[in-house]
């Protein structure tokens, strides 16, 4: 079999099974596990897909910057958005993550809401300018140009004195065994950071996220107390979450 016929296959397979194998796909293939590590890492070089230890995981295809993310109108975002702006009461403290979802989510949130909400995202705070009884704290930092949020040690350490009833999580990937993800190492940190202080933290996550995984690791899945998915989430990428103790809803 050419490496182009095998590369095919191996991709064939991940989008069947959700993940692959190295040393079950020597045994198939008939080649080495050298020769199967050599074509993971050439997929993965070309984003098709996402290697970890053993094998590899579908690649998340949510990598495009803020800019080219807030161009696409989706009806999708918008029913997940606000879903996750009823689930907010008054008179709690809310962390709002960065990204289109999340600016959404404060474009819904209603206008005579009483509540702080906690971002690291200019994007949100500038949103929440129109809402008179939302008191906006805004996280400062090094400005991570590609999601327009800010992160490092700076935003980290503003976040010592506060306590958060709930955040909501922007990912790239989610994923049953690889746990919660980014694109970027920092902004791993800051997701993390950001959900250590909070009482419990929601996933916002369109379909295209389900059973991906991308480059750093956030958490492991249970870091969510719950996932907020599109209506038409097909089952079977939401059933290995539910199954980890997540609570899913659908948007």
């Amino acid at each position: 079999m050419l490496t182009r016929q095998r590369k095919s296959e191996i991709l064939a397979q991940l989008q069947r099974d959700g993940q692959v194998i190295s040393k079950e796909l020597s045994e198939t293939f008939g080649v080495s596990e050298d020769t199967i590590r050599r074509d993971l890492r050439e997929l993965s070089s070309e984003g098709l897909l996402q290697r970890v230890h053993g094998g590899a995981l579908p690649a998340s295809p949510a990598v495009a910057d803020f800019a080219h993310r807030q161009s696409i109108e989706s009806v999708t975002k918008r029913a997940i958005a606000g879903v996750a702006a009823k689930m907010v009461t008054h008179g709690q403290v809310v962390i709002l993550d960065g990204g289109t979802t999340a600016v959404e989510m404060a474009r819904q949130l209603p206008k005579e809401l009483v509540t702080t909400v906690v971002t690291h995202s200019p994007s949100i705070a500038v949103e929440l300018v129109g809402h008179p009884k939302i008191e906006v704290i805004l996280i400062g930092g090094k400005l991570f140009k590609h999601s327009i949020v800010t992160v490092g040690a700076a935003a980290i350490e503003a976040l010592s004195h506060i306590r958060a009833d709930v955040y909501f999580m922007g990912v790239t990937g989610v994923h049953a065994s690889a746990g919660l993800s980014t694109g970027d190492l920092e902004e791993a940190y800051m997701k993390r950071a950001l959900a250590a202080h909070a009482a419990e933290t929601v996933v916002l996550a369109s379909s295209d996220k389900l059973n991906a995984a991308s480059q750093y690791m956030i958490g492991d899945l249970t870091l969510a107390s719950t996932i907020i998915v599109e209506k038409s989430t097909d089952v079977s990428l939401t059933n290995p979450l539910a199954a980890a103790g997540v609570t899913i809803i659908s948007a």
